[in-house]
């Protein structure tokens, strides 16, 4: 069924905190029973109305992970429509963190650093994906 048959198309803008250690990545886990339980995402959030990336990335960095964030660079902006009708675009922002002593909210599931070439895909948001897999190529 496509998205015009289920109803309207929601767009949402994210935001997503690129932290590297070396040659992992920050990744966290969301929690089961939401929307897209389990699965494994960079964090980061949704964009409020009149906010920019960098700012957004900020505050869902200190609420999700009670650390502050310090954007550096925009890495790459992706779009991606899932098939129940929501489409995201998402900055990828590189960042540093005040701590890695994180303090995850009940939005975190898990919080783990790993190579992006050792992340299943599968187990990743599907709009995350590709950029993953571009991180994974480049070491």
């Amino acid at each position: 069924m496509t998205a015009a048959m289920d109803g309207p198309t929601r767009r949402v803008r994210v935001a997503a905190a690129v932290v590297r250690d070396g040659e992992r990545v920050l990744m966290t886990r969301r929690p089961p029973g939401g929307p897209l339980g389990l699965q494994w995402e960079f964090p980061g959030g949704k964009l409020e109305p009149g906010e920019s990336p960098e700012h957004a990335l900020v505050r869902e960095v200190r609420e999700e992970l009670g650390v502050e964030a310090r954007p550096l660079e925009t890495l790459a902006i992706e779009r991606h429509a899932y098939a129940h009708g929501l489409e995201v675009e998402i900055t990828f922002i590189r960042c540093v963190l005040s701590s890695h002593a994180f303090t995850p909210s009940g939005a975190v599931h898990e919080v783990r650093w790993a190579a992006p070439r050792d992340i299943d895909p599968d187990g990743v948001l599907e709009a995350d994906r590709p950029f993953l897999a571009r991180l994974g190529a480049q070491g």
